[in-house]
């Protein structure tokens, strides 16, 4: 039985960091939703760490919670999964051009501590597999040396 392997080109020339504006360049996420401030440590095909600095301005601590601001852990997974799209993205290279990361899959989240104003959220992502379209990533977000959250989640990249 012959089953043909589809290849995909990876991306040898990728940067170690990625600025606030190449992200935009990368994901389509804009304020109030982009959750990453920048990217670094990117190594393709394999992991890279996610920068989110944390303020008082954020849009959501109006409501959540206006006498103790805490970001929603939901966004905290988020943004683990915007750093796993830039990842993914930056691994593709010109393959991932004019395609989008969805993201279709969490589980295990857990949440250690709450992340409020001044924090700086690290969110270290690590593909776990890639199979086709569809990519799985195991991510977990610290404050200093805390892990602040965890989980596994995954994401299938199409055309937009």
């Amino acid at each position: 039985m012959d089953t043909k392997v589809e290849q995909i080109q990876l991306n040898d020339n990728a940067r170690s960091e990625v600025d606030i504006l190449e992200v935009m360049e990368m994901i389509p996420h804009r304020q109030p939703f982009l959750m990453i401030d920048r990217v670094e440590d990117i190594v393709v095909r394999q992991s890279a760490t996610g920068i989110k600095n944390v303020t008082i301005n954020e849009p959501f601590f109006l409501g959540h919670f206006p006498v103790r601001p805490v970001m929603p852990g939901v966004l905290i997974v988020e943004a683990m999964a915007q750093t796993a799209a830039v990842l993914v993205v930056e691994t593709l290279g010109e393959e991932a051009l004019g395609k989008l990361v969805y993201f279709m899959t969490v589980d295990n989240a857990r949440f250690r501590k709450p992340v409020v104003p001044g924090d700086q959220l690290k969110l270290h992502v690590t593909i776990q597999r890639n199979r086709g379209n569809v990519w799985k990533f195991n991510g977990e977000a610290k404050v200093g040396d805390v892990t602040v959250a965890e989980g596994t989640f995954s994401a299938m990249i199409m055309d937009s």
